[in-house]
């Protein structure tokens, strides 16, 4: 996973001196380290997708397989 490096404990005193509580600040700098935790990265992101890629691939081909079985039996009808 990807993360982003910063000082909590700055940020938590830079909260305080904006008029945040304590208690506050600390929930924000917590909140923001789960946050942190669960963002998205290009990897993941590639790797969730190659099995939805996969699964369209063998519907194309399964398409094509019954759509040229249709065209036949179109054709052997006409003929």
């Amino acid at each position: 996973m990807a993360t982003v490096t910063f000082d909590t404990l700055e940020l938590v005193d830079k909260l305080k001196t904006a008029g945040f509580a304590p208690e506050q600040a600390e929930a924000v700098v917590r909140a923001i380290g789960t946050a942190q935790d669960e963002l998205v990265t290009k990897a993941n992101l590639e790797q969730a997708l190659a099995s939805i890629r996969t699964d369209l691939t063998l519907l194309k081909w399964m398409m094509g397989a019954v759509l040229a079985g249709i065209v036949s039996l179109i054709i052997k009808a006409l003929l």
